[in-house]
C-alpha cells in the first residue's frame, strides 16, 4: 500500500507531528508545498494543518492543496491531524466533513493537539500512523 503524509506547519508543531505520522506509517512526512507526486497513486494519506485564524486551514498554501485534492480522495484511507491555539476544534470537524463528503474512509477521529506535542501526544501520532499503514 503506497502512503502518503502532507503537512503544513508555521510554528514546526504539526511538524512535529507530521514525523510520528510518518514513522509510525513507515514512510516520510512531506510538506505540501514540496509535495508533486500524484495523489491518485497513493492508497492511503495522512493530513496536517494547524488552525489557523478563525478556525480554518492555513489559507494560502494548504487549503488550495487540499481543496484541489478534494476530487481524488474518493475510496482511499485518510487520517488527518494537527495543532492548535486555542478553539474548539472546529476545523478539524469542518475538515472531516469535507473528507468523509469527498468518499474517502476516514479511518479515526481527527487527531488534534494544543500547542506543542508532547510525548503522549506523539505516541498517538505515530499510533495513528500505524493505523494508515496498517
Amino acid at each position: 500500500m503506497k502512503t502518503a503524509v502532507i503537512f503544513w506547519s508555521g510554528t514546526g508543531n504539526t511538524e512535529a507531528m507530521a514525523q510520528a505520522v510518518a514513522e509510525g506509517a513507515g514512510t516520510e512526512a512531506v510538506e505540501v508545498s514540496d509535495f508533486s507526486a500524484d495523489l491518485a497513486e497513493y492508497d492511503a494519506i495522512a493530513f496536517g494543518c494547524p488552525a489557523m485564524g478563525d478556525e480554518v486551514l492555513e489559507e494560502d498554501t494548504f487549503e488550495p492543496f487540499f481543496a484541489d485534492s478534494i476530487a481524488k480522495l474518493a475510496g482511499k484511507k485518510v487520517v488527518l491531524f494537527g495543532s492548535y491555539g486555542w478553539g474548539d476544534g472546529q476545523w478539524m470537524r469542518d475538515w472531516e466533513g469535507r473528507v468523509k463528503e469527498a468518499g474517502a474512509e476516514l479511518l479515526a477521529d481527527g487527531l488534534t493537539v494544543n500547542e506543542a506535542p508532547d510525548d503522549d501526544a506523539l505516541a498517538q501520532c505515530k499510533a495513528l500512523g500505524e493505523k494508515l499503514a496498517g
